[in-house]
């Protein structure tokens, strides 16, 4: 693997320590002007968001897990830009029900930042501890 694949790499590990510790300031500096992501489903949060959306919603998705949301790294694969992750997260929702998804996570990173993040997971777990 290449030099460029393993910085990628450190980064996407970097991002998924960011989003367990819940650290707004971290994902602006990682996030690109030109961020997008895309979250499968059709879940209110689903679907395409700008870097400003992905920002402006990041503590309300986060702050649904008062005791934090852990994310436990399962496989990572690099080549080129992209990333690839297979995830697991486990927690608490303020509901007080707790919540285990599984996910793939696509990330592609140019220049050190992050400039499109894609997760795909199982959604209708989430919508049955985020919303029922």
């Amino acid at each position: 693997m290449g030099a460029l694949e393993e910085a990628n790499k450190e980064i996407a590990r970097e991002f998924m320590g960011v989003l367990t510790n819940a650290d707004a300031v971290a994902l602006d500096r990682l996030y690109a002007e030109d961020f997008e992501l895309w979250t499968a489903g059709s879940l209110p949060f689903s679907g395409r968001k700008t870097r400003a959306e992905a920002m402006a919603n990041a503590p309300l998705v986060l702050g649904m897990f008062p005791t934090g949301l852990e994310f436990e790294l399962v496989a990572m694969t690099a080549e080129g830009e992209r990333v690839a992750i297979e995830a697991i997260s486990k927690g608490v929702h303020a509901s007080g029900k707790a919540y285990a998804n599984h996910y793939h996570f696509l990330m592609r990173i140019r220049g050190g930042k992050i400039v499109e993040f894609k997760e795909y997971m199982d959604t209708e777990h989430a919508r049955d501890v985020f919303f029922s």
